[in-house]
């Protein structure tokens, strides 16, 4: 009787929270999501290799947390029912002004800039040639298909609206609307220009007009999130920012990221150039995101 007391003492002090493994106890939720990815499925597909990676790094059980568009985003920092949300610099600012979500890391992304694309063999040659013409823009504030190569045009003279007019249209429809000369010049981004080119190889693309590099993609995080898990993840960026990567470049559309880095050291005030785009196009306070 006395043996089997002491070994039921002895299970007792054995499971003891104080001296129980870390690992017993459940890791600390926190919930991650992407604004310009709709449905869990996708976002899995994306940032399913990155969610087990981020796990192994902080300790904390990751969750993938879809929401439908950026509007939503932002209602879900504002109810607490998202921890992390990593979005672009035209949507940061947006967020920025809405709620009161701080930034952790910056997402680097390569070769992200504007810029403002014709025919080789057209009538245009240089920017001062598309006054009086039209110009199409991608997806209506798009850092890198809207307000950037707008910004572009701006920062070399011409007036948005004004000297030119400007139109939104999908890419691959204003390519076609280029090649036929329906419109003299295309805003868009590197790669969308590479992509274009593969396309059409026997058309012959220009640039006339070159932004620089725009701010980076931001992960920022709700207010009111315990500031230690908050440092735990800014540290796994730091400590274990290649595995993190490299998880991240499984998905196929984070290619954009391929040769990038995580930048602890960002702040507000790097996106400012992001708020004078939105006054290029008219747009005087970022208390609502354009196209909404």
């Amino acid at each position: 009787m006395f043996r089997a007391l002491a070994v039921t003492l002895g299970l007792a002090v054995s499971l003891s929270p104080a001296v129980l493994p870390q690992q017993v106890f459940a890791a600390e939720e926190i919930r991650f999501a992407v604004t310009d990815i709709e449905g869990l499925e996708a976002l899995q597909q994306e940032f399913g290799p990155f969610e087990a990676a981020l796990e192994a790094a902080t300790g904390l059980d990751v969750q993938l947390f879809p929401v439908g568009n950026r509007t939503a985003a932002v209602e879900a920092l504002k109810a607490d029912q998202v921890d992390f949300v990593l979005t672009g610099p035209a949507e940061y600012v947006v967020i920025k002004e809405l709620t009161d979500a701080r930034i952790v890391v910056a997402w680097q992304r390569p070769d992200y800039f504007a810029q403002v694309v014709t025919l080789a063999d057209g009538p245009i040659r240089s920017v001062a040639d598309l006054k009086g013409n039209a110009v199409a823009f991608g997806s209506v504030g798009s850092t890198s298909q809207h307000l950037g190569p707008a910004q572009a045009l701006t920062d070399m003279g011409l007036k948005y609206g004004t000297d030119y007019e400007a139109k939104i249209i999908s890419r691959n429809v204003a390519i076609e609307a280029l090649i036929r000369g329906d419109i003299q010049a295309i805003g868009m981004n590197f790669s969308h220009l590479q992509r274009a080119r593969a396309a059409y190889p026997d058309v012959a693309f220009t640039v006339v007009a070159r932004g620089r590099d725009l701010p980076n993609d931001i992960l920022v995080v709700r207010s009111g999130l315990d500031q230690s898990v908050v440092d735990k993840v800014k540290t796994a960026f730091v400590e274990d920012g290649a595995a993190l990567m490299a998880a991240v470049l499984k998905g196929e559309d984070n290619q954009k990221f391929k040769g990038g880095f995580f930048l602890p050291k960002v702040d507000d005030a790097d996106y400012d150039y992001v708020r004078s785009m939105y006054k290029t196009i008219g747009v005087d306070t970022v208390t609502d995101f354009v196209g909404n």
